[in-house]
């Protein structure tokens, strides 16, 4: 079972990031993007206080399924493990905290700009009927 769980959450916690710094560009996913993109920033930063700066549970559960499978050797970002794990470096925890926060501010202002953007037109449209 937490073999499973593992892969799981593995394509799970990496879809999401795909969906947070890409949601955006398609109009069927951008609500989406946008709620996830808040709910990320609502756990790194309020859920953060008490946890700390970057929380995320997904990354918590994930680390205990592993560590039930014996991996207790992780880094507290899955950011990093990612980057670590796919390049076979070991960037700093700060050059990986500073490039994800910079990539989540991106995308959040990707995901503002089209999806007021969007709901501009609809009202246009919706006036002209």
């Amino acid at each position: 079972m937490y073999a499973f769980l593992d892969k799981f959450f593995f394509a799970f916690h990496s879809s999401l990031m795909i969906l947070i710094l890409f949601g955006w560009a398609w109009k069927r996913t951008r609500l989406a993007n946008l709620v996830v993109i808040l709910l990320t920033a609502f756990s790194w930063f309020i859920l953060g206080i008490w946890y700390g700066y970057g929380y995320c549970p997904s990354t918590d559960w994930h680390w205990r399924v592993r560590a039930q499978l014996g991996i207790r050797d992780l880094p507290t970002s899955y950011t990093k493990f990612l980057v670590d794990s796919f390049t076979g470096w070991d960037v700093s925890q700060k050059t990986v905290d500073v490039v994800t926060l910079v990539l989540l501010v991106f995308a959040l202002t990707a995901s503002l700009y089209t999806n007021i953007r969007d709901r501009r037109k609809k009202r246009r449209a919706d006036s002209c009927v």
